[in-house]
Order: C-alpha cells, then structure tokens, then sequence
C-alpha cells in the first residue's frame, strides 16, 4: 500500500492562521502531476482540497469524506488567537482533552478514529490525495503509532507531502517536500 497525503495550497484562512470557512485556494501557477492510470486519486470535500487538486490538475480526482477536515462547529472561520481570548478555559479544554468539543463540533479523537479506520480499510494500491492538514497529522500519528499529543507536534506546510507505505497496523512514514 502507497498512500501519498498532500496538503492544500494557500488560502485566505491558512494565511490568517483561521479555522477554515470553505475560502478557495489562493490563484497560483503549478506543473500538472502526472499520475500511473493506476493510481487512486482523492480530495477532502474541502474547497480548498478541491481548488488544490484543479490547481494541480489531477486526473479522475474523486471527493473522500474520510478526508474532511475536523468539523469545528462555531469556531469555524474563527482565528485561534482570537478564541483563546475570548474563551480561554474552552480552547485549554480543546488543546488539551482529545475528546472535547467546546465548539460544538467533531473531537479531536473522533478525526483520529475516522482517519485510522479509512487508511486501515485501504485496498492495496497507491493512493493519492489532497487532504486537510489535520487528516494529515493525524495519519502520520496514526501510521507511527504516536499518542494523541504527536498531533500538536506535527507541522504540515501548504503544498507539501507525506507518503505512506505498508499495510494496516505497520506504516511507514516518508517525509516530502512541497510540491511546486
């Protein structure tokens, strides 16, 4: 199994360090990625991933919901700055307990389970696809067997890629680069 995770291009709320709010990806110029007719080719329904795999003009991509982003309710769009002003005591809870949802939206455990049982359920094959940022972290948490606070300890730049190889319960982990 070859499972490749790329993250989206720029945009207005990686820019603003913000929650996303669905704004699509900044207008950039980038070299098509040639892909074997073999290869799976995936995106979050995001319109960012979306608007990432258009600008990376990705042949038959189709939408994965695995991949979406952790629902984050009424903080959606928000800045965290702003929030951990706002409510401190909720984004400490956020930061701090997987299983809390002070936004009201999905757990930070809920994205992880969901991300661990879709790579686990892959079929053999290479796998491409443009996912969220935080689908990414928690892959790579997932495929090293690291605990929950690996999260907050993994950076994924725009355009950049990890690739993924093995089988469900041994991954291995190949660090990429950003994508030009």
């Amino acid at each position: 199994m070859r499972l490749v995770l790329v993250a989206p291009a720029m945009n207005a709320a990686l820019r603003e360090a913000r929650f996303d709010d669905g704004s699509p990806v900044d207008p950039a110029s980038a070299d098509p990625v040639r892909l074997a007719r073999s290869v799976r080719a995936l995106t979050a329904p995001s319109p960012r991933c979306q608007g990432t795999a258009e600008l990376l003009r990705v042949p038959g991509v189709v939408p994965e919901p695995a991949l979406a982003g952790c629902a984050m309710g009424r903080w959606r769009g928000r800045r965290l700055d702003e929030l951990a002003a706002e409510e401190p005591e909720s984004v400490a809870a956020w930061l701090a307990d997987p299983d809390a949802v002070p936004h009201g939206g999905e757990s930070l455990r809920s994205l992880w389970d969901r991300v661990a049982s879709w790579m686990d359920g892959l079929e053999p094959g290479t796998v491409w696809a443009v996912a969220e940022p935080d689908v990414i972290r928690a892959a790579v948490a997932h495929a090293l067997g690291a605990p929950g606070a690996a999260f907050w300890r993994l950076d994924v730049r725009p355009r950049s890629s990890v690739e993924l190889t093995g089988r469900s319960g041994r991954w291995n982990v190949g660090i990429g680069s950003v994508l030009s």
